[in-house]
């Protein structure tokens, strides 16, 4: 799938969220996005842990 397909999955999804589980739903929803979407950079490779929570020791 294309970045614009995902883009658009994920839009109908939180609005379905939004329309039959209101704003607590809505805002859990994205939280839990946010977090899968961070584990999928690290998983993936593009972010480093270390280099997110502290300075990086190599030179």
């Amino acid at each position: 799938m294309s970045g614009t397909q995902w883009c658009l999955a994920v839009g109908l999804v939180l609005g379905i969220v939004l329309a039959f589980g209101g704003w607590l739903a809505f805002l859990i929803t994205v939280l839990f996005g946010l977090v899968g979407l961070l584990v999928g950079l690290v998983a993936d490779g593009k972010v480093e842990v270390p280099g997110v929570f502290g300075k990086a020791t190599s030179r």
